[in-house]
């Protein structure tokens, strides 16, 4: 087969090419010739019509290339091309990874000062395939996974301590009150949120079992609340959030079944638009004598007018593709949905005994789980 340059503006895209190209994957397809050269000439027919490379003449016209190496194919019928444009697309989609030496050859190439983007693969997928190797390895853990187990004694911290954790910032305080954001983001707002408000739920006969472990029950919304008290305990929390984010900003907020007309009314009241529930199916049953539950449910609201920000970039990253997550009960924090690099996020969680809820905020988060 010989190779030889032709003008990019001769080339026509075959009118029966079921294979699309989204402007990312245009750009990556640049990125990679600008680097590595036009190495994968595009195959034509006689009329100069492309039976292979669609994506990489378009990623030529991008970088304003006026010349492609092009390979004429001349004895394929018509029949025959339509056949072979699918499968020069589909046979390459059938073959799988070797996860294992992909995780040496990308960490290799991160050793190297690659930039690891050139080779297709995105930062998230990266940190995945790198974490199910340390996983399958069974190297130790960093010291940033590991827990610390709670003093059995009275509790540090009290309502108001701001604790500053490198380039993260942990408050004690009350996620109804204003000063407690200002005092946390002094004046800065955040792109994402992550909470899990307490569920109006007593701990004693919904979470304890007759186990040797006991939690103790929080400080409010554990069960005393009537229906209006506690769409009005939450309406006032996601009012505060909305108003300490940017607008368009994703707010991922964890309830129970027992409360979906409180969660749907309370955020309907504050929140544009409702995007999507997804489910957390946990590995274990909760208590009960009826139905046992297994799952908890994640709201995914919007708030403001702007357009979304896609902090999560669900579908992109294989198995976070789908909004039922089976992961185990206390997931760890490699379990847990990866997001793209924002500025600052806000992290809820509430714990027994403390004031409602503690507030988390996590600047220059970068393609990390998120701890709840």
């Amino acid at each position: 087969m010989k190779v030889k340059t032709t003008p990019v503006r001769e080339l026509r895209p075959h009118p029966n090419n079921a294979r699309t190209h989204s402007r990312k994957q245009v750009k990556q397809i640049a990125k990679s010739i600008e680097k590595f050269g036009f190495c994968n000439p595009v195959l034509v027919d006689d009329a100069k019509q492309i039976i292979a490379g669609h994506g990489r003449v378009e990623a030529a016209k991008l970088l304003g290339l006026e010349v492609v190496p092009t390979c004429l194919i001349c004895h394929l019928s018509e029949a025959e091309k339509r056949a072979y444009i699918l499968a020069d697309n589909k046979l390459a989609e059938n073959a799988g990874w070797d996860r294992e030496l992909l995780a040496i050859e990308l960490q290799g190439l991160i050793e190297l000062d690659v930039d690891i983007e050139l080779t297709g693969f995105e930062t998230a997928e990266i940190d995945l395939v790198l974490e199910e190797a340390r996983e399958a390895s069974g190297a130790p853990v960093g010291p940033e996974d590991k827990t610390p187990e709670p003093s059995p004694g009275p509790a540090v911290t009290q309502t108001g301590d701001l604790w500053l954790l490198g380039d993260h910032r942990l408050l004690c305080g009350d996620a109804r009150n204003k000063i407690a954001y200002e005092r946390l983001l002094e004046g800065a707002k955040a792109e994402f949120v992550f909470t899990d408000p307490p569920y109006n739920v007593a701990i004693d006969g919904n979470v304890c079992g007759l186990g040797r472990i006991h939690h103790r029950e929080f400080a409010m919304a554990s069960g005393e609340m009537s229906e209006v008290d506690f769409t009005a305990f939450l309406q006032a929390v996601f009012a505060q959030l909305a108003e300490n984010t940017v607008d368009g900003s994703i707010h991922q907020i964890f309830t129970d079944w027992r409360h979906l007309s409180e969660m749907l009314n309370a955020g309907r009241a504050v929140y544009s638009e409702l995007k999507n529930v997804c489910v957390w199916n946990k590995t274990n049953a909760g208590m009960g004598s009826f139905y046992r539950s297994k799952h908890e449910l994640v709201f995914v609201w919007k708030s403001g007018t702007a357009a979304h920000i896609n902090n999560f970039e669900l579908g992109q990253h294989g198995r976070h593709r789908i909004k039922d997550r089976r992961i185990a009960g206390q997931p760890p924090i490699e379990s847990r949905p990866h997001f793209r690099q924002v500025r600052r996020s806000l992290i809820f969680k509430v714990g027994p005994g403390l004031q409602v809820p503690r507030v988390f905020a996590r600047p220059a988060l970068h393609q990390t789980g998120i701890r709840a």
